[in-house]
This record gives structure tokens, sequence and C-alpha cells, in this order.
């Protein structure tokens, strides 16, 4: 019985980053995985609630999808994280598809 159509199988060695810190109201613990995966975007995970996204450094900039993604409570919080992951995720060039 095949219950599901298998889209990809993919393995690859990758780059892992752990990073912990505070900030004035909070400590995050964060691990960040490089991959040739998912057009290069790195995949973050908050390694305290497990929460994750793939997200580059252009995307990081908007504070308001950063605070929804990891349900951040204080706008600044968000802002910091922000500010963070710009530092840190690589950037990404956009090209058109079609």
């Amino acid at each position: 019985m095949n219950l599901f159509e298998r889209l990809y199988d993919e393995q690859e060695d990758v780059k892992v980053q752990f990073i912990g810190f505070t900030t004035e109201n909070a400590r995050y613990d964060f691990g960040i995985v490089y991959t040739n995966m998912f057009f290069g975007k790195p995949l973050v995970v908050c390694m305290q609630t497990g929460r994750s996204t793939l997200i580059c450094a252009e995307e990081a900039e908007n504070w308001e999808h950063v605070k929804k993604v990891f349900q951040i409570k204080c706008d600044n919080e968000a802002k910091d994280l922000a500010i963070f992951f710009t530092s840190k995720l690589p950037t990404m060039s956009f090209e058109n598809q079609y």
C-alpha cells in the first residue's frame, strides 16, 4: 500500500552554528543550519521552543516577521533579534525564475 509519494530524499553534510545570547529581557539559544537545500536559505531553530524557519538576512530585516515566527511578545526584543539575524545570516540574491 502506497500512502504517500516521496518528493525528495536528500542527504548532505551541513555546517551548523549554535549561538546563545541574552538581551535585556530574555535569553536565546539558536541553531543555524547552513544547507544547499531550500535555495540556500539557512534553517534557524530556537532550541528553547523548537520553533524554526527558513530565513535569510533580507527577510530578517522585517522584525515583525521575526516576532511572528518566534512568537516574541515585545517589539523591542523582536527588533533586537532582527538585527542579530541580519548580521549572522547570509544575503540571498533573488532572480526571476520564469
